[in-house]
């Protein structure tokens, strides 16, 4: 009985955070807290000099290329990234601006193609969990049928127990990872954000 309250309580608990997330159609699988927003919008993280006409411009130069790899890492720190910005912006204004205009336009595309991928990402383990959660549910209905048999299988019944137990105990730690998953879109943006505005103040 313990066993079955737990399956329901995780069951409705699904059903119900699906059905708070049907508000925006658009993103069915979306699990987390916050809105999804499927890209950045340079707008939203840059007021410095247009990058309209750098495209992949950034990636044909050697330095700047590593330079983007090295500030988008998340192993850097965001003082250490920020320090870097600082010591390679450096020059007459106009070799400042091109450094600046390629610089963000290759961390723009690094960060927001990263946030694309754990987007995406999380929205398949989010599914994986809910066809995972109709497993359990379903042997759960199969456990009830064997303990109400007027002659049932103790050992079927046990095995099932301990097999829908299991799962519960392994759906409940893949929840928790989706839970930590789904900040990683958020401190992208930020770092994302953070690197745009010290770009922008070597420049002033």
């Amino acid at each position: 009985m313990k066993c079955w309250l737990l399956v329901m309580a995780i069951v409705v608990a699904i059903v119900a955070r699906d059905a708070a997330f049907a508000a925006d159609p658009r993103y069915p699988d979306w699990p987390c807290a916050q809105i999804k927003v499927p890209d950045i919008s340079v707008a939203a993280v840059w007021a410095g000099p247009p990058i309209d006409d750098v495209g992949n411009a950034w990636e044909e130069d050697p330095t700047i290329r590593d330079y983007v790899a090295r500030l988008a890492a998340r192993r850097t720190s965001l003082d250490d990234a920020q320090k870097m910005i600082l010591d390679f912006i450096t020059g007459n204004p106009a070799e400042r601006q091109q450094k600046a205009r390629l610089l963000f336009a290759g961390l723009f595309k690094t960060l927001n193609h990263e946030r694309s991928e754990v987007m995406n990402g999380i929205e398949r383990f989010f599914r994986q969990q809910r066809t995972f959660a109709g497993t359990i549910r379903d042997e759960t209905f199969q456990l009830r049928s064997l303990q109400d048999a007027a002659n049932r299988d103790q050992d079927k019944v046990d095995e099932l127990a301990s097999r829908i137990e299991w799962g519960t105990r392994i759906f409940e730690e893949r929840r928790k990872t989706i839970s930590y998953a789904c900040e990683v879109p958020v401190l992208l943006e930020q770092r994302l954000f953070s690197l745009a505005r010290t770009i922008q103040q070597a420049l002033e």
